[in-house]
Protein backbone atom coordinates (compact mmCIF):
# COMPACT_ATOMS: atom_id res chain seq x y z
CA UNK A 1 0.00 0.00 0.00
CA UNK A 2 1.56 3.28 -0.47
CA UNK A 3 2.10 5.67 2.28
CA UNK A 4 3.70 8.76 0.68
CA UNK A 5 2.02 11.20 -1.39
CA UNK A 6 3.56 12.53 -4.81
CA UNK A 7 5.52 15.33 -5.77
CA UNK A 8 2.49 16.83 -7.72
CA UNK A 9 1.08 19.99 -9.06
CA UNK A 10 -2.42 20.82 -9.15
CA UNK A 11 -3.95 23.74 -11.48
CA UNK A 12 -7.32 25.67 -10.59
CA UNK A 13 -8.25 28.42 -13.41
CA UNK A 14 -6.47 30.58 -11.17
CA UNK A 15 -3.70 28.84 -9.65
CA UNK A 16 -0.90 26.64 -9.82
CA UNK A 17 -0.34 24.43 -6.22
CA UNK A 18 3.09 23.02 -6.67
CA UNK A 19 6.11 21.86 -4.33
CA UNK A 20 7.59 24.73 -2.52
CA UNK A 21 10.85 26.05 -3.81
CA UNK A 22 13.91 27.72 -2.46
CA UNK A 23 13.17 30.76 -4.55
CA UNK A 24 10.27 31.24 -2.37
CA UNK A 25 12.02 31.95 0.74
CA UNK A 26 11.33 36.10 0.62
CA UNK A 27 7.87 35.65 0.15
CA UNK A 28 7.38 32.68 2.64
CA UNK A 29 9.06 34.81 5.18
CA UNK A 30 7.08 38.16 4.49
CA UNK A 31 3.88 36.36 4.55
CA UNK A 32 4.67 34.09 8.04
CA UNK A 33 5.27 37.54 9.31
CA UNK A 34 1.77 39.10 9.05
CA UNK A 35 -0.62 40.13 11.71
CA UNK A 36 -3.08 37.72 11.39
CA UNK A 37 -0.76 34.38 10.76
CA UNK A 38 1.21 35.11 14.25
CA UNK A 39 -2.73 35.23 15.84
CA UNK A 40 -3.94 32.20 14.85
CA UNK A 41 -1.34 29.97 13.69
CA UNK A 42 1.61 28.26 15.64
CA UNK A 43 4.85 29.58 13.23
CA UNK A 44 7.49 30.77 15.11
CA UNK A 45 7.50 34.95 15.76
CA UNK A 46 9.08 36.67 13.84
CA UNK A 47 9.87 34.13 10.90
CA UNK A 48 12.99 34.56 9.67
CA UNK A 49 13.74 33.76 5.91
CA UNK A 50 16.43 30.83 7.50
CA UNK A 51 13.66 29.36 8.83
CA UNK A 52 11.68 29.83 5.18
CA UNK A 53 14.59 27.81 3.98
CA UNK A 54 14.75 24.69 6.47
CA UNK A 55 10.74 24.54 5.87
CA UNK A 56 11.32 24.18 1.70
CA UNK A 57 14.23 22.35 1.99
CA UNK A 58 13.86 20.53 5.34
CA UNK A 59 10.73 20.06 6.76
CA UNK A 60 8.05 19.86 3.89
CA UNK A 61 10.56 17.34 2.00
CA UNK A 62 11.12 15.13 5.41
CA UNK A 63 7.39 15.20 5.90
CA UNK A 64 6.47 14.18 2.66
CA UNK A 65 8.82 11.56 2.68
CA UNK A 66 7.99 10.15 5.45
CA UNK A 67 4.04 9.68 4.77
CA UNK A 68 2.85 12.48 7.48
CA UNK A 69 1.71 14.84 4.81
CA UNK A 70 2.22 17.12 2.32
CA UNK A 71 3.14 21.33 1.86
CA UNK A 72 2.14 22.89 -1.56
CA UNK A 73 2.92 26.26 -2.56
CA UNK A 74 -0.44 28.58 -3.77
CA UNK A 75 0.73 30.86 -6.45
CA UNK A 76 -0.97 32.35 -8.97
CA UNK A 77 -1.30 30.84 -12.57
CA UNK A 78 -0.63 34.14 -14.42
CA UNK A 79 2.07 35.66 -12.30
CA UNK A 80 3.71 33.01 -10.45
CA UNK A 81 3.59 34.60 -7.65
CA UNK A 82 3.64 33.37 -4.22
CA UNK A 83 -0.40 33.87 -2.69
CA UNK A 84 -0.47 31.09 -0.16
CA UNK A 85 0.24 27.38 1.64
CA UNK A 86 -1.49 24.56 2.11
CA UNK A 87 -0.81 21.69 3.73
CA UNK A 88 -1.81 17.90 4.20
CA UNK A 89 -1.20 16.86 7.71
CA UNK A 90 -1.56 14.23 10.38
CA UNK A 91 -2.02 11.35 7.57
CA UNK A 92 -3.46 8.16 8.23
CA UNK A 93 -3.15 5.31 5.66
CA UNK A 94 -5.24 3.34 7.24
CA UNK A 95 -8.08 5.08 7.79
CA UNK A 96 -7.43 7.31 4.29
CA UNK A 97 -8.24 10.67 6.33
CA UNK A 98 -5.64 13.91 6.65
CA UNK A 99 -6.03 17.02 8.55
CA UNK A 100 -6.05 20.23 6.18
CA UNK A 101 -4.61 23.63 7.36
CA UNK A 102 -4.09 26.87 4.74
CA UNK A 103 -2.76 30.08 4.85
CA UNK A 104 -3.20 33.08 2.71
CA UNK A 105 -0.87 36.00 2.23
CA UNK A 106 -1.95 39.55 3.10
CA UNK A 107 -1.32 40.72 -0.53
CA UNK A 108 -3.54 37.94 -1.46
CA UNK A 109 -6.66 37.46 0.22
CA UNK A 110 -10.29 38.61 -0.56
CA UNK A 111 -9.94 36.85 -3.49
CA UNK A 112 -11.04 33.47 -3.00
CA UNK A 113 -7.55 32.17 -3.17
CA UNK A 114 -8.00 29.56 0.20
CA UNK A 115 -11.54 27.99 -0.81
CA UNK A 116 -10.11 27.52 -4.27
CA UNK A 117 -7.07 25.98 -3.15
CA UNK A 118 -8.73 24.10 -0.53
CA UNK A 119 -11.43 22.50 -2.69
CA UNK A 120 -8.72 21.64 -5.83
CA UNK A 121 -6.67 19.85 -2.51
CA UNK A 122 -9.56 18.28 -1.70
CA UNK A 123 -10.87 16.53 -4.95
CA UNK A 124 -6.96 15.53 -5.58
CA UNK A 125 -6.84 13.77 -2.11
CA UNK A 126 -10.24 12.20 -2.28
CA UNK A 127 -10.18 11.38 -6.10
CA UNK A 128 -6.60 10.50 -7.04
CA UNK A 129 -5.06 9.09 -3.50
CA UNK A 130 -8.48 7.76 -2.94
CA UNK A 131 -8.74 9.41 0.97
CA UNK A 132 -11.73 8.98 2.43
CA UNK A 133 -12.08 12.06 5.12
CA UNK A 134 -10.50 15.41 5.46
CA UNK A 135 -10.69 17.07 8.69
CA UNK A 136 -9.93 20.71 9.47
CA UNK A 137 -9.75 22.42 12.94
CA UNK A 138 -10.34 26.13 13.21
CA UNK A 139 -10.00 28.52 16.30
CA UNK A 140 -13.13 29.65 17.67
CA UNK A 141 -12.58 33.53 16.49
CA UNK A 142 -11.22 32.59 13.56
CA UNK A 143 -14.10 33.69 11.27
CA UNK A 144 -12.21 33.94 7.61
CA UNK A 145 -10.78 30.14 8.00
CA UNK A 146 -14.37 28.97 9.22
CA UNK A 147 -15.86 30.73 5.76
CA UNK A 148 -13.78 28.52 3.76
CA UNK A 149 -14.48 25.69 5.51
CA UNK A 150 -18.09 26.25 4.85
CA UNK A 151 -17.30 27.11 1.26
CA UNK A 152 -15.60 23.99 0.33
CA UNK A 153 -18.98 22.39 2.10
CA UNK A 154 -17.31 20.84 5.56
CA UNK A 155 -19.56 19.86 7.83
CA UNK A 156 -18.80 21.49 11.62
CA UNK A 157 -18.82 17.92 13.97
CA UNK A 158 -18.25 20.02 17.29
CA UNK A 159 -15.67 21.57 19.73
CA UNK A 160 -12.73 21.17 21.05
CA UNK A 161 -12.98 23.08 24.19
CA UNK A 162 -9.86 24.67 25.49
CA UNK A 163 -7.85 23.01 22.86
CA UNK A 164 -6.30 25.73 20.59
CA UNK A 165 -3.58 28.05 21.43
CA UNK A 166 -4.35 31.62 19.59
CA UNK A 167 -1.88 34.54 20.02
CA UNK A 168 -2.50 37.83 21.06
CA UNK A 169 -0.22 41.38 21.40
CA UNK A 170 0.80 41.95 23.97
CA UNK A 171 1.47 46.55 25.00
CA UNK A 172 4.99 46.07 24.46
CA UNK A 173 4.72 44.56 20.74
CA UNK A 174 5.13 41.10 21.66
CA UNK A 175 3.25 37.84 21.56
CA UNK A 176 1.13 36.25 24.48
CA UNK A 177 -0.75 33.15 24.36
CA UNK A 178 -4.45 32.87 24.32
CA UNK A 179 -6.64 29.90 25.06
CA UNK A 180 -9.56 29.70 22.65
CA UNK A 181 -11.84 26.45 21.42
CA UNK A 182 -10.94 24.33 18.21
CA UNK A 183 -14.12 24.33 15.89
CA UNK A 184 -13.68 20.47 14.39
CA UNK A 185 -14.79 20.12 10.61
CA UNK A 186 -14.98 17.43 8.55
CA UNK A 187 -15.21 16.41 4.59
CA UNK A 188 -15.97 13.30 2.82
CA UNK A 189 -15.80 13.18 -0.69
CA UNK A 190 -20.26 13.43 -1.22
CA UNK A 191 -19.98 16.08 0.37
CA UNK A 192 -18.16 17.78 -2.50
CA UNK A 193 -21.17 17.38 -5.25
CA UNK A 194 -21.67 20.53 -6.69
CA UNK A 195 -19.42 22.44 -4.33
CA UNK A 196 -16.87 24.18 -7.37
CA UNK A 197 -20.34 24.80 -9.81
CA UNK A 198 -21.20 26.76 -6.96
CA UNK A 199 -18.10 28.55 -6.16
CA UNK A 200 -17.29 29.46 -9.71
CA UNK A 201 -20.72 30.79 -10.23
CA UNK A 202 -20.56 32.91 -7.32
CA UNK A 203 -16.56 33.64 -7.94
CA UNK A 204 -16.60 34.02 -11.74
CA UNK A 205 -13.62 31.19 -12.79
CA UNK A 206 -13.87 28.12 -14.13
CA UNK A 207 -15.46 25.18 -12.96
CA UNK A 208 -14.09 21.98 -11.30
CA UNK A 209 -14.31 19.94 -14.58
CA UNK A 210 -11.82 22.56 -16.04
CA UNK A 211 -9.17 22.21 -13.67
CA UNK A 212 -6.45 19.41 -13.54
Amino acid sequence: MTTTFPDISISTERLVLRALEPADAPALADMMNDELVGAWTAVPQPFTEAAAHHWIGEYAPTERAAGRGIDLAITEFLTQRLVGVIQLGSADWRVRSAEMSYIIAPWARGEGYASEAALATAHWLFRDQRFERLELRTAADNTASQQVAQKIGCISEGVLRGACIARTRTEDGGWADLRTDFIIWSLLPEDLEGVADQMADAGGYGAYTDWN
